[in-house]
């Protein structure tokens, strides 16, 4: 996919750790949602042990200058199965296909690791990404498991 404008892609390291934070939290109070350190977030306390030493991955959008414009992760669960986590956006940066650009790669990711399922959590006020998800296929699934600010859960076999 050829983006408008040129992005660089790296992975996210234990020192990204403050401007993930404040990235999400940014967006998330857009839609009056909460960050939450110990619960939904805390896999943002150690970058690296949580997503790169169990197997997944977790990466930053940067524009050419070093500037974060977006993260995106793949955590890993179990029997093959991971799930799409920080998914994340600034707003002056959406409606230019990188949210597109970012779950392509992270499908593209996810089976190059070799899980065979990917699942996502999200918010109904999140309507954008509901959309997205959607499009590409994600079915609705029970939400009675979801995280405190999720109320939607979504599933794609990879």
């Amino acid at each position: 996919m050829n983006l408008p404008f040129q992005v660089v892609i790296r992975p996210a390291r234990n020192n990204d750790r403050q401007i993930i934070m404040e990235l999400i939290i940014k967006v998330l109070s857009e839609y009056d949602l909460q960050f939450d350190p110990q619960g939904v977030d805390r896999d943002l306390s150690d970058i690296e042990k949580n997503y790169f030493r169990k197997g997944g991955l977790l990466e930053i959008m940067e524009t050419p200058e070093g500037a974060i414009i977006g993260c995106v992760g793949l955590y890993p669960l179990q029997n093959g199965i991971c799930e799409l986590r920080k998914m994340y956006l600034l707003p002056e940066f959406r409606g230019r296909g990188l949210g597109k650009f970012l779950l392509e790669r992270m499908l593209r990711k996810g089976r190059q690791l070799g899980f065979h399922k990917m699942v996502l959590e999200t918010a109904s006020v999140l309507k954008r990404a509901v959309a997205l998800y959607e499009k590409y296929g994600f079915k609705p699934v029970d939400a009675g498991q979801c995280h405190s600010r999720c109320d939607r859960m979504f599933e794609l076999d990879l």
